[in-house]
């Protein structure tokens, strides 16, 4: 019997791990980094998570076989942004379908209930913007940070917050999330680096070399260790 040729032998072993990656990566475990603030304290410039994507299932075969919940208050979840559907979001999810949501003065009432357990919550700036005049009249081009609302969040779609509520670009200004841009929820932070992080945008592969060489010359000084298989709640 003739020897299988070494180059074979190799292509299809890269072949299949390559199979099996992409599998892994679009239904069970996808990577993700914190880019922004906009999660602080719960998650931190420079975290890397593993993101669970089977948990809320999508309707189709893998849930029956593969558990799976739906959506809670509380979560944090990975989606498509609305605004741009080629990037990725995380926040907290606030509000499901059918939830009246509210923010008077910073603080938010769901369903007309205030929200008082909220430990991950945090407002960092005293500044209060208003919306609306003493007499009760809109204000033009005032952000929606600190009075939102009354909204009642569509069927089958999501209204999500950062946990850093005066710096988190979040449903306040862009509305809800539909359950078809989610991807799956944040359930391990494998490694928290506090060097450079990439913002994801290619600006040359010598930029991009000399990136790799600053983490790796980094990363023992400057990797969070207290962080490193963090569960984030």
């Amino acid at each position: 019997m003739a020897k299988r040729h070494w180059f074979r032998e190799y292509f299809e072993a890269i072949l299949i791990a390559g199979v099996f990656l992409a599998f892994t990566n679009s239904y069970l475990v996808k990577t993700f980094y914190i880019p922004s603030g906009s999660m602080e304290n719960t998650l931190l410039i420079g975290d890397h998570l593993f993101v669970n994507r089977f948990i809320f299932g999508s309707g189709g075969g893998e849930r029956g076989i593969l558990p799976a919940r739906d959506i809670r208050r509380g979560d944090i979840v990975i989606f498509r942004a609305p605004e741009d559907p080629n990037n990725d979001l995380v926040k907290r999810c606030i509000g499901l379908p059918g939830d009246k949501i509210e923010m008077i003065a910073k603080r938010l009432y769901v369903n007309g209930q205030e929200v008082r357990d909220q430990p991950y919550a945090s407002n960092r700036d005293d500044r209060m913007y208003l919306t609306r005049d003493t007499s009760g009249v809109p204000l033009p081009g005032a952000p929606a940070r600190d009075f939102f609302g009354p909204f009642t969040v569509p069927e089958d779609e999501f209204f999500f917050l950062g946990d850093n509520r005066d710096n988190s670009h979040d449903s306040r200004f862009w509305g809800t999330a539909p359950r078809r841009y989610i991807k799956g929820r944040a359930f391990l932070i494998y490694w928290s680096f506090g060097g450079e992080t990439s913002d994801g945008k290619w600006t040359g592969a010598a930029d991009k070399l000399g990136q790799i060489g600053r983490t790796l010359s980094g990363f023992f000084t400057q990797t969070r260790w207290s962080r490193t298989f963090h569960l984030p709640r």
